[in-house]
């Protein structure tokens, strides 16, 4: 990526490889045609034809081509009936590039074959790999804790379901959004699931469903969203501790009374009393179980899972554009080249997800192709070698010009602006909403009543 500041990381997964390499060709091709044509000879001095200089750049033709290529391979990729089909079996590692063949024959082409029959979408065998992950990984560690605690085993545990929580909760954001990752004939383990490994992995019993998805996704980062961003200077470290703050401690009581104000009462019942069961599980756990055990099993995943989340908010919905801030493509961004798409399931692609929540995430990459001259004409946000966690650390730092670098420039007005004017760029879109310009731009007084 010469142009583009960095070099592609190498765990980028392959549909991410196939998008930077298009919006790289039109990179490259805005930035030739920008420059002027010139003759390579003298017209006086030689009595050749005229030789002016070629452009290296691909031809918009050409790239249209490529783009139209690509998303037909990506669909066909997830598409079950066709040759090229192929599921994600681990995070770690693409499908194709297990090259042992007695590895293959005798264990992964056996197990993939047998799993597709058991989740819910045939690409999500990895799911159902990371289900027996946990089952033999953090439930019996989890037990052996709290039956023979060791000094020296409980910080091993809370690193290893550290090092879980991201494609764990994201595995669940799937769960939440489609109802379930498994064939409908295991509906029973699909719903038991979560209610064991959640507080293994810091999450309260339902609290993600009732956040996110009867939330989060209704409001949209609005004025009424609990997790939103607009009324902070997001680049302000003061401002981004009241906001991981408020959520932290109030939580608990903020979300179902914003279920009361919305009169939803049985959402609000739910909310409320699964939140308060999975601290009265908590608090038994940690006063008549055992408190070590508790407090490296249950206490600090869900400490660091609470910060995590609000970080990771901050940074997907820092950038709001002052203009027309409702807009998904505008209060959102998206995140190529990343770990998070191949260890999260493509966590990058949160302006897709806002456009279509019920998106499976295999579908990511060619929706945001298929739809990547209207990102263009909205002037969307795209970065790369960079994920949320490190946007919101460059914030707080406020590192516009290290943001300007991983800013992939998707239409014209991006593609001709220098590295300063980039970072300016996007020093605008975090500036906080006064209430008057709440009041403005989505209808809400400063109480979250509509005018």
């Amino acid at each position: 990526m010469v142009n583009l500041y960095f070099q592609p990381d190498a765990q980028m997964t392959v549909p991410d490889r196939m998008v930077m390499d298009i919006l790289q060709k039109e990179y490259d091709q805005h930035q030739d045609s920008s420059k002027p044509k010139r003759e390579d000879s003298d017209d006086s001095l030689s009595s050749s034809p005229k030789k002016h200089t070629r452009f290296e750049s691909d031809s918009p033709e050409d790239i249209q081509e490529l783009s139209t290529q690509t998303l037909a391979h990506l669909k066909a990729l997830n598409d079950p009936s066709s040759k090229s089909f192929e599921p994600t079996v681990f995070v770690s590692v693409d499908y194709p590039d297990i090259q042992s063949p007695l590895l293959r024959k005798y264990i992964i082409e056996p197990y993939t074959r047998w799993a597709r029959t058991v989740v819910r979408v045939e690409t999500d065998v990895v799911m159902l790999t990371h289900l027996f992950l946990y089952l033999f990984t953090s439930i019996p560690s989890a037990l052996y804790l709290f039956y023979n605690f060791h000094w020296w085993h409980a910080p091993l545990h809370a690193a290893m379901q550290l090092y879980y929580m991201g494609s764990y909760t994201l595995m669940m954001h799937q769960h939440i959004h489609m109802r379930g990752i498994l064939s409908k004939k295991f509906s029973f383990i699909d719903a038991a699931f979560p209610y064991i490994l959640d507080p293994l992995m810091g999450h309260t019993w339902n609290s993600y469903y009732f956040h996110h998805v009867k939330h989060h996704h209704v409001e949209g980062n609005g004025p009424n969203d609990l997790s939103s961003t607009i009324r902070y200077q997001r680049d302000d470290p003061l401002h981004f501790l009241h906001y991981v703050g408020r959520f932290y401690f109030l939580i608990w009581l903020d979300l179902p009374l914003y279920f009361i104000r919305n009169r939803k009462l049985e959402l609000a019942l739910k909310a409320g009393g699964c939140e308060m069961a999975s601290y009265a599980f908590l608090w038994s756990m940690f006063t008549k179980v055992d408190k070590r055990a508790t407090i490296f099993v249950f206490l600090i995943p869900l400490a660091i899972m609470r910060l995590g989340m609000m970080i990771g908010n901050w940074g997907q919905h820092a950038f709001v554009d002052e203009v027309e801030p409702t807009s998904d493509f505008r209060s959102s961004i998206t995140v190529i080249d990343v770990p998070s798409n191949r260890y999260c399931f493509n966590d990058g692609y949160h302006t897709s997800h806002h456009l279509n929540p019920l998106r499976h995430w295999r579908d990511h990459p060619s929706a945001f192709l298929a739809q990547k001259s209207q990102y263009a004409a909205e002037h969307a946000l795209v970065f790369y070698n960079i994920d949320y966690l490190m946007i919101t650390f460059s914030l707080l730092r406020k590192d516009y010009m290290h943001l300007a670098r991983c800013l992939v420039p998707v239409n014209d007005h991006q593609m001709g602006m220098t590295l300063e004017e980039r970072a300016e760029y996007l020093r605008g879109k975090t500036k906080r909403f006064e209430e008057g310009e709440v009041m403005g731009k989505w209808g809400v007084k400063g109480d979250g009543k509509s005018k």
